[in-house]
Parts: C-alpha cells; structure tokens; sequence
C-alpha cells in the first residue's frame, strides 16, 4: 500500500473515531425515527470512505462530514418523499380494486369457525385446492402425497365439511358453497 494511500486510511479512521457521534446526533435531530439516523450515518461514513483522499486534515474533517451528511439527508427526505407519493398511488389502486375487507368479516368469521372444526390436512387440501387455486397434483406436490390421495383427501374434506356447516352452506358463490360444492375436474 502507498504512503498516501495509509494517509488516507488513517485520516478516515480518525475522522470517524472522532467525529460518529456528533454525526449521529445531528441526524438523530433531523429524521423522526433512530434508525433513519444510522443509516444516514452510515452512508455518510460510505462516502467518505469512497471519498477518503478528499478528507481534509485535522479539524476540516468534521465540517466537511457535516456536509456529506447534510446531502445524505436531503436525498434521504426525497426519497421519503417518493416512498409517500407511491404509497399514496398505491392505496388509491388498492381503493379502486379491493373492496372493504370489513364487509367480509361475517363471512370470514363463519368460514374459520367451519374450517376449525376439520382435522388439519383436511383443512390444508381445502385452502390449497380453493383459495390458493392449486390443482390436485400441485397441492400433491406441496403435501408430499400422490395426486390421488389429494383427490381423496379433498372430496371427504367437503363431505365433513358439509357436514359441519348444515344443508344451506349459504347463497351461491358464497365462500362456504365455493369450499363444499362438488370436486370439479381439476388435473
């Protein structure tokens, strides 16, 4: 390693002994959470590592910290600027294409409530085939059974289901009447 190039390791290891805990009470005072202040901290100490030979000597190494950390902040409050902006597009996405999970607590309530009272691979082969859309040989394939087995498994899981929730599961399309109707052909 060159003679400049130990310098300028030792006037990094310096200015950051020296000088990471005032740095990182400036950040604290300028970002609402702690853990925004360390890592503005840390990208600070990047630059400044990357940046190493540009350190200035003795006490201008503070200043000139000081002012990486002031840039590190402000693209740290643009980007959370961004990050608000996107996640206001996306709410109102989620808004216009998800209606209100609220309406279907009821529902909800009485599917788990149905669910809970099957044994667990029959309560497993039910998600898997109705709500994730798995067929029988990728449910198979998850469970690390055949195929036949998960075609099995999934028409006596209805039946006891069935059973469980009574003659009228609720009005067509209704979760439960999706998760008793019949095995359609499904591989």
């Amino acid at each position: 390693m060159s003679p400049g190039a130990e310098q300028d390791e030792d006037r990094f290891r310096r200015a950051y002994a020296e000088d990471f805990e005032s740095l990182l009470a400036y950040a604290l005072r300028r970002v609402a959470h702690p853990e925004d202040a360390a890592d503005v901290v840390a990208e600070t100490f990047l630059v400044a590592w990357r940046r190493r030979q540009d350190i200035p000597v003795a006490g201008a190494a503070r200043l000139w910290l000081y002012g990486v950390a002031r840039r590190v902040l402000a693209n740290h409050h643009r980007g959370g600027v961004r990050r608000q902006r996107l996640g206001e597009r996306l709410r109102q996405q989620i808004a216009a294409s998800v209606t209100d999970p609220g309406s279907e607590v009821p529902e909800r309530l009485a599917v788990r409530a149905a669910l809970s009272g099957l044994a667990e691979m029959d309560r497993e082969v039910l998600m898997l085939t109705v709500w994730e859309g798995l067929q029988p040989h990728e449910v198979a394939a998850v469970l690390g059974v055949s195929a036949a087995a998960v075609r099995t498994r999934l028409s006596r899981a209805r039946v006891r289901l069935r059973a469980l929730v009574g003659d009228d599961p609720g009005p067509p399309g209704h979760v439960l009447d999706v998760l008793t109707a019949s095995t359609r052909k499904e591989d």
